[in-house]
């Protein structure tokens, strides 16, 4: 970044707190050096958060007081000063019912830390799934210079002399005990190499995907994505981040400048070309709320599909994070899709102060097994697939680099769960009426119906059908699915059921048609009994009791928004900014 975009006579934000010789700033000044920080800490310099979100209760996180002190470095050498501070952590491998219940109260965290604090720019340390999300949110709702520094995916996973994928290897493991291929002390011996390091998933997987989206959307330095969690080069990242936030204070880089309509274009863009999960559907729409860029699911449909997906990695493909590094990293992804004019807006700025092309045109590309030449894709069209119909008026959403071919195009008949109780309690009976062209149907796991809207829609498949040999069947809910999963899974069904969505009349027995190619989801039931049942499921809604009374529970179901609005609180969309009541004590 050349020194002339440097307003070194800009007024700092935290000059507010520290800038002034009076009662106030004395009493800001005084507090702060009880943890021995000298008088000239104060003089001019940036003050540099760092919105830290580890947690041991966060395994994916775990490692980021390490990050947290290369991050500190950074800062101090360009100049600024830096304050670490906690925000809640919400890590989807531990948390009950679901990481997604708290994305909202994280972010919420985020954005009161960084608007009430002294605080001129703030690098955003996110790992596991929602916490890139959660402080993308808060920081995009502040408008603050801000940066995001990923704790980076943890290596490859070692079973039986085989690399495994975290999260995917529980999900076929598991339907091969219960189709009688391996036994379950098979199974256990996998636990431990799963996770042998430090780091987030390590196929693309949500965590995975999130960061990809960071850096696509050119919130996060080049390379960010994919560094594994214990390479040193993860350190420097930090480090070079650190240095970076202080420039972006003098420059006035905000997010606002950085998240714009362009952005957002690009990261729906890419996140088809690496096979990237469903729910950043639900957090790219959130996160562009909160910096007020219109974004609708149509947009995946007009910008997402026809994309090929040229990264080859579990779930959808064959290899891991680590393998994506070394052959180039999101970088490398992001060239091909520039060459192929795949990449809708060359020109986005990034927080290095350059554009997205100008940060990647020069990528290396080291292996063309991992990421893949235009020519020779892993699926044809990866875009994430849209769908509508009077069973998802409002919109459902498809992974096709995940899905079977031919069930994309399926009529069957549904096999109905009325919560994820009732799956549990239904799906090993072997009197269940159910085979290979079913659909199975599951309801009442949305935002507000679970509440959270856990990942719970890949539903594992019934025995007796996984005894004869098959792996896939079309399963629809109102849940998510992990972005280490795979199948043909329909998920967001919006409006959900406990929001009287359609999906809440669906019966054993009714059919259901999927046309993924046409964008079509179709309960084949006449209007007129469409319209009876709805009305009979509306009574029942307006008589149930919520199962809890108060606190943030009742808060979440009152106030979020369906998942084709990015499941944010309703109070909580748009860009409030950074300025705060000036009070004295």
């Amino acid at each position: 970044m050349s020194s002339d975009k440097k307003d070194k006579s800009r007024t700092l934000r935290s000059a507010g707190w520290f800038g002034t010789a009076d009662k106030n700033g004395f009493m800001y000044r005084s507090w702060m050096k009880n943890q021995g920080i000298p008088d000239h800490e104060f003089q001019g310099k940036p003050v540099i958060g760092i919105c830290n979100t580890w947690s041991e209760l966060t395994p994916c996180n775990a490692h980021f007081r390490k990050i947290a002190e290369h991050v500190r470095r950074g800062i101090i050498e360009a100049g600024g000063f830096p304050v670490e501070f906690p925000v809640f952590s919400n890590g989807e491998s531990n948390l009950r019912p679901t990481a997604m219940l708290t994305r909202n109260l994280a972010s919420m965290d985020v954005e009161e830390s960084i608007r009430g604090n002294p605080i001129d720019g703030v690098v955003l340390l996110t790992g596991c799934d929602k916490t890139t999300p959660a402080l993308l949110m808060g920081a995009a709702s502040c408008d603050v210079p801000a940066i995001v520094v990923t704790g980076g995916p943890m290596l490859n996973g070692k079973h039986q002399g085989r690399d495994i994928g975290s999260g995917t290897v529980v999900w076929q493991l598991s339907e091969q005990v219960k189709a009688g291929e391996i036994t379950i002390h098979d199974f256990m011996a996998a636990e431990a190499g799963m996770s042998r390091s430090a780091g987030t998933c390590n196929t693309m997987g949500t965590a995975s995907t999130m960061a990809c989206m960071a850096e696509s959307l050119g919130v996060s330095l080049p390379h960010n994505a994919a560094i594994p969690a214990v390479d040193a080069r993860r350190y420097v990242l930090a480090h070079l981040s650190g240095m970076r936030i202080v420039d972006m204070v003098w420059e006035g880089l905000t997010l606002s400048k950085i998240l714009t309509r362009k952005a957002f274009e690009n990261a729906i863009r890419t996140n088809a070309a690496i096979g990237g999960s469903t729910n950043a559907v639900i957090h790219l729409k959130a996160i562009a709320g909160r910096i007020g860029v219109d974004l609708e699911l149509e947009d995946w449909t007009r910008i997402g599909r026809g994309t090929p997906t040229i990264v080859d990695l579990q779930p959808s493909g064959r290899y891991l994070m680590e393998e994506f590094y070394y052959a180039g990293g999101l970088p490398a992804v992001l060239r091909r899709m520039g060459e192929a004019d795949l990449l809708p807006h060359k020109d986005a700025l990034t927080v290095n102060g350059q554009t997205m092309w100008d940060n990647v045109k020069d990528a290396p590309i080291y292996n063309d097994e991992v990421v893949r030449p235009l020519a020779k894709p892993l699926i044809e069209d990866g875009g994430i697939c849209i769908l509508r119909g009077n069973l998802a008026p409002r919109g459902a959403v498809l992974k096709p680099s995940a899905a079977t071919p031919e069930l994309m195009k399926h009529r069957g008949r549904a096999v109905v769960f009325e919560d994820f109780n009732h799956y549990k309690e239904r799906i090993n009976d072997p009197d269940l009426d159910v085979d290979a062209s079913c659909v199975l149907v599951m309801k009442n796991v949305g935002p507000k119906g679970y509440p959270g809207m856990a990942e719970v829609g890949n539903m594992g498949l019934p025995p007796k059908v996984l005894a004869t040999g098959v792996k896939d069947m079309v399963r629809i809910s109102d849940a998510r699915m992990s972005g280490t999963a795979y199948g043909t899974v329909i998920l967001h069904v919006a409006p959900e059921a406990a929001a009287g969505g359609p999906l809440g009349i669906v019966q054993d027995g009714d059919f259901i048609e999927l046309d993924a190619y046409a964008g079509k989801l179709q309960l084949d039931i006449s209007d007129e009994e469409m319209q009876r049942r709805l009305a009979e499921r509306a009574k029942v809604l307006a008589e149930r009791k919520p199962e809890m009374v108060g606190g943030y529970q009742s808060l979440y179901v009152d106030r979020v928004l369906q998942a084709d609005e990015g499941c944010d609180f309703d109070f909580l969309v748009g860009c409030r900014g950074a300025a705060v009541p000036k009070h004295s004590h």
